[in-house]
C-alpha cells in the first residue's frame, strides 16, 4: 500500500467523522425543541455509512493494490418515539393539551461525540506516523 493510499483513507475517515459531528451537534441543539404534533416533533438524525473499495492502479502489485474510502451513504431519522407530555397552559399545545419533545437522547449523543471525536483524533495520528515514515526515508536516502 502507499503513503498515498493510507493519505486518502485517514482522509476520508476524517471526512466522516466531522459529518457523523455534524449530525450530533445538530441533535444537541434541538434536543429540547417542543413540537404540537408528533409530526413536526425534531427527531433525531443519524448518518449512514460505508467502505468503498476500489482497484487503485492494474499495473502495480500484479493488480492486488487496493484503495479503501469511507464514503457517506446518506442519513436517516431515528426510530425512536417521540416524548409526549400533558402540558395544557403551553402555548403550542394541541387539542388534548399534549405537546411533542424530541427523540434525541442527550446522553447517546455525547458517547457518539466522544467516539467520533477519538476516531477522528487516531486518523490525524496516523497521517502524523505516515508522515514521519515518508522523512525518515528521505533521511535514509541522504545517507
Amino acid at each position: 500500500m502507499s503513503f498515498n493510499n493510507i493519505y486518502d483513507i485517514s482522509g476520508s475517515a476524517m471526512n466522516a467523522q466531522v459529518m457523523r459531528l455534524d449530525t450530533i451537534a445538530s441533535n444537541l441543539a434541538n434536543a429540547d425543541t417542543v413540537a404540537g404534533s408528533e409530526q413536526e416533533a425534531y427527531r433525531a438524525l443519524k448518518p449512514v455509512f460505508s467502505a468503498m473499495y476500489q482497484q487503485a492502479s492494474a499495473d502495480t502489485d500484479n493488480g492486488n493494490n487496493l484503495s479503501a474510502s469511507v464514503k457517506m451513504m446518506g442519513i436517516v431519522q431515528s426510530d425512536r418515539a417521540v416524548e409526549q407530555r400533558y402540558e395544557p397552559n403551553n402555548p403550542i399545545a394541541n387539542a388534548d393539551g399534549y405537546v411533542f419533545y424530541s427523540n434525541v437522547n442527550s446522553l447517546e449523543e455525547m458517547a457518539d461525540m466522544m467516539s467520533a471525536s477519538r476516531s477522528y483524533q487516531t486518523s490525524v495520528e496516523i497521517l502524523g506516523k505516515v508522515n514521519s515514515m515518508q522523512q525518515s526515508i528521505l533521511r535514509l536516502g541522504q545517507s
